[in-house]
């Protein structure tokens, strides 16, 4: 992008009900475009660009195409006034990220690849938007999302270890995560309270990824929502529900009863929840 072309961000506060904190540095705005691999010509799914920094960096590392989806009118507004939005290279969707249909937007856009999705994700969004990406088929490529340190050491936690939860499995069955760089709170405006962290997600291969992702997050969601107690305690209200016996089940895929859900490894929760599909 030339230097006459290049767009000025849009000056306007963050807004704390938003989850909004925003990056201006351009070297660690480059850094968290580029996270995930090249992003010449891919169609680019950016989630809350604010001002718009971590959009035009995108743009001057060649996206092809980024769409970029903004519930905030003011950033919104100002974005689709950019020349790229006037020549087709940036997509603005003004609305909620939640309500978004983004394979009908990826689709719409003419990719010939797995989109991208690279986001400085607004804070108290990220986990929901991450799940529903975990769910996505063939349209959702690679992912570099800046979260709250503590979220993005979740979702690339070893079993047996404090991180290690429903989030780490769910992460863990569709992509290899791993933890790009972290950030101080002095790198946004306005800073938060707490370190932040560009995770990045590498899709599995299509013979090791899970298939049966919303059983998985069912199971997930019980076995860790009591993590102190055994698994045959902690499923026994899931598998009552199902006409099931949670010490019988677990037996009957190999699981020790008397396990506890931190001990469990990705082939372990594959298997409990195969068994429901």
């Amino acid at each position: 992008m030339s230097d006459i072309e290049r767009p000025e961000l849009t000056d306007a506060p963050a807004r704390k009900a938003l989850g909004q904190h925003f990056l201006f540095d351009p070297s660690i705005l480059h850094r968290a475009a580029l996270a995930a691999g090249p992003v010449k010509d891919r169609v680019v799914i950016e989630v809350g660009p604010g001002p718009g920094g971590l959009t035009r960096a995108l743009l001057d590392e060649g996206a092809g195409t980024v769409i970029a989806v903004e519930t905030d009118p003011r950033f919104a507004e100002a974005l689709t006034l950019w020349p790229a939005a006037r020549d087709g290279r940036l997509i603005v969707v003004q609305k909620d990220a939640r309500k978004v249909n983004f394979e009908k937007l990826v689709n719409e856009a003419g990719a010939t690849q797995p989109a991208m999705i690279i986001a400085n994700l607004p804070y108290n969004v990220g986990t929901p938007l991450l799940v529903g990406w975990l769910k996505a088929g063939d349209w959702r490529g690679e992912m570099a999302l800046m979260f709250q340190k503590e979220v993005a050491e979740r979702i690339c936690a070893a079993p047996d270890t404090d991180h290690y939860g429903r989030l780490a499995v769910l992460a863990q069955s569709a992509t290899r995560p791993y933890i790009s760089f972290t950030l101080p709170p002095g790198a946004f405006s306005p800073p938060p309270k707490v370190d932040s962290a560009v995770a990045v997600l590498e899709p599995l291969p299509a013979d090791q990824r899970f298939q049966h992702i919303d059983q998985l997050e069912q199971i997930t969601g019980a076995a860790f929502g009591q993590r102190r107690k055994m698994m045959r305690a902690a499923l026994k209200p899931f598998a009552k529900k199902r006409g099931m016996k949670a010490e019988e089940w677990l037996q009957s895929v190999d699981i020790d009863p008397t396990a506890r859900a931190e001990t469990l490894t990705q082939d372990d929760f594959r298997r409990l929840a195969a068994s429901l599909a």
